[in-house]
């Protein structure tokens, strides 16, 4: 199959909605080819978001039920896709899911969304649960996104998304690829919006009226994840341990808490691409938006921070995730032990058909 149609399905934890692709892949030459044919954005309304920020607290039963409803959603939005885009000839769907438990060190992460569901409902073949494999193979499972960061954006010297976390790729100095997650953004910046009424700061205008604590910030910025070497890894469980105690003791107001962390975001950024030297940095992800943030960064490193148009931006992950299914079709590798620290290369997924 040197020729490939894929659907790619995105949800993150920042919990604003799905993000959906559909990617043509052409791999019959030296260089491989693409070309995004469709993008869809489906919002999640209250209860999905309240269903998904909740579901690590469900029974096991519980938990399960969701794991098939949510598939079976995935499964409907994907044929409202293929249907108000006019799709044809789709060779498969990939999805990654959503992330509910995420615990590498205990040798399990869990993204729910049944892959079995997805392809029932709409009847095509389906690659779901990429990141267990690595898991087992004593990896992180994250981040999964450095092989196309590598093979569709090699005119960059690194990419970072600014999606609930904050995740880099990039080669080192040996031509081996290296990455790992930063720190939190949206899935912090979301939730303190949240506190006063809003989804998320659009534009980053709430922190740009705050006023940044520098105690708080020092106090963020000594946590001991960031003084860790890769590959390591971020999820909810990591933000509710060790973050947001910090956050909720501090009694600056919640706009000053959203300027101070979203300091924080860009110190922490620019730190790391300042010690590996980057130049070309390309950026994504819905933080990408987020103009404060972005001014913040630019004025703490002679990085170039570069930003293209919205489909880059928006739907890269999901992007991705669709080469992820595309490469496990052929059974090649699509997770990077480099990256990961598993004990080796693998194709990670599970498809159904």
């Amino acid at each position: 199959m040197n020729s490939m149609r894929i659907i790619g399905i995105m949800s993150g934890t920042s919990l604003d909605g799905i993000d959906m692709v559909c990617v043509d892949f052409d791999f019959s030459e030296d260089q491989l080819k693409w070309d995004i044919i469709a993008t869809s954005f489906f919002e999640y309304d209250e209860e999905w978001r309240y269903k998904l920020a909740n579901a690590h607290l469900l029974s096991a039963t519980d938990l399960l039920t969701l794991d098939v409803e949510y598939g079976q959603y995935l499964g409907h939005k994907s044929n409202t896709f293929i249907q108000e885009k006019n799709l044809s000839q789709i060779d498969a769907i990939a999805s990654h899911g959503h992330t509910i438990f995420h615990q590498p060190n205990k040798k399990f992460t869990l993204q729910i969304g049944h892959g079995a569901h997805i392809q029932a409902i709409t009847k095509f073949k389906v690659i779901s649960d990429f990141r267990s494999q690595d898991v087992a193979l004593g990896g992180q499972g994250a981040p999964l996104v450095p092989i196309g960061d590598r093979l569709l954006f090699a005119d960059y010297n690194a990419c970072v998304n600014l999606g609930g976390f904050a995740n880099i790729s990039f080669d080192d100095s040996t031509g081996k690829r290296i990455a790992f997650d930063i720190c939190p953004v949206n899935f912090v910046l979301n939730s303190l919006c949240r506190e006063i009424g809003m989804d998320y700061d659009f534009n980053g205008e709430i922190a740009s009226k705050g006023i940044v604590d520098s105690n708080l910030l020092n106090e963020l910025n000594s946590l001991p994840f960031y003084q860790q070497s890769a590959p390591k890894s971020l999820g909810r469980e990591w933000v509710e341990t060790h973050m947001d105690s910090i956050l909720s003791t501090s009694s600056i107001s919640i706009e000053s808490k959203i300027a101070t962390f979203t300091q924080h975001v860009a110190y922490q950024i620019a730190e790391v691409l300042n010690e590996n030297q980057l130049n070309r940095v390309l950026f994504s992800g819905g933080g990408a938006k987020n103009l404060t943030l972005i001014s913040h960064l630019e004025n703490q490193t002679q990085s170039e921070i570069i930003i293209t148009n919205n489909q880059i931006t928006d739907y890269k992950e999901a992007l991705i995730f669709a080469l992820l299914g595309a490469l496990k079709l052929k059974g090649e590798i699509n997770i990077l032990s480099s990256v990961t620290g598993a004990s080796r290369d693998s194709s990670g997924g599970i498809i159904y058909s």
